[in-house]
């Protein structure tokens, strides 16, 4: 059973996921349906999120910038290789680039954001 907070930062790093994805998709002026065709685009990189929390065992610390760096290396691993051979889809060298930063930061950022804000403040 998956806490709250848990629960919390799996859906932050899905919706990550998918804004990664939207936003690729329009600035490469994607046509088709926008639901099935951002979730075919979404999938590999969905699957490496699972394998990564999976790995991490994210649930136990999901807030923590070590957690999200393992789900952000399993994303992109695990999420490239198989959009390349299951997903069947391109995997050129600038598109790995951008995908390893953005992901990274969206990932990295939010909890890097959380960990600021719920940090005591000293007076």
């Amino acid at each position: 059973m998956m806490n709250r907070r848990a629960a919390t930062a799996l859906a932050i790093d899905v919706i990550a996921v998918l804004i990664f994805v939207v936003i690729g998709r329009r600035n490469h002026n994607e046509t088709g349906s926008a639901v099935s065709a951002t979730v075919a685009v979404a999938g590999p990189f969905l699957i490496g999120l699972a394998v990564g929390w999976l790995a991490t065992r994210a649930a136990r610390a999901p807030m923590a910038l070590r957690t999200g760096a393992g789900i952000w290396a399993c994303i992109v691993v695990v999420g490239l290789i198989l959009r390349r051979f299951a997903f069947d889809r391109g995997v050129a060298i600038a598109f790995i680039i951008v995908a390893a930063l953005t992901l990274g930061l969206f990932l990295l950022g939010w909890r890097a954001i959380a960990a600021q804000v719920s940090r005591p403040t000293r007076e």
